[in-house]
């Protein structure tokens, strides 16, 4: 015997609260986006501090994804594949910036907590994913 699903309470049911929280998911690469774009020099630090090259096409191309995938999101249009991008994304740049296991200490315990942060924040954009091609909206504004 099937469980019919809960009721939401009615200021969970407005339509503008799935929107915010894809913004709130959104919000550290919207806030990194306009950062990097505010201090291009500052970004193609970080490009080579993490040792990516050319570091400023490479900056350019992270500014683009972060800021496009994100109002992807938010907009709703093709939504599904802005949150890809953003898995991949994280979990690229996890890998990349997070390397736990080469280090010791109370660094080690911060950048695996990290670690492991980005890889939920990963599985998020790719539930987010899944649910908009689960719903039919594969370019829909929703």
């Amino acid at each position: 015997m099937g469980r019919s699903p809960p009721v939401l309470p009615a200021c969970l049911r407005a339509p503008w609260v799935p929107r915010v929280c894809l913004l709130l998911l959104c919000s550290a690469y919207l806030q990194g986006g306009i950062d990097k774009l505010a201090d291009f020099n500052a970004a193609i630090a970080e490009m080579q501090h993490f040792g990516v090259t050319p570091a400023a096409p490479m900056a350019a191309v992270v500014i683009i994804g972060e800021l496009g995938a994100s109002l992807m999101i938010v907009a709703g249009w093709y939504r599904w594949l802005g949150a890809g991008y953003l898995a991949i994304f994280t979990v690229l740049a996890t890998l990349m910036a997070n390397r736990f296991w080469e280090m010791a200490g109370a660094a080690r315990f911060a950048a695996a907590n990290s670690f492991f942060e980005h890889l939920g924040l990963a599985g998020a954009f790719l539930l987010v994913a899944w649910l908009d091609l689960q719903e039919g909206r594969h370019n829909a504004t929703q």
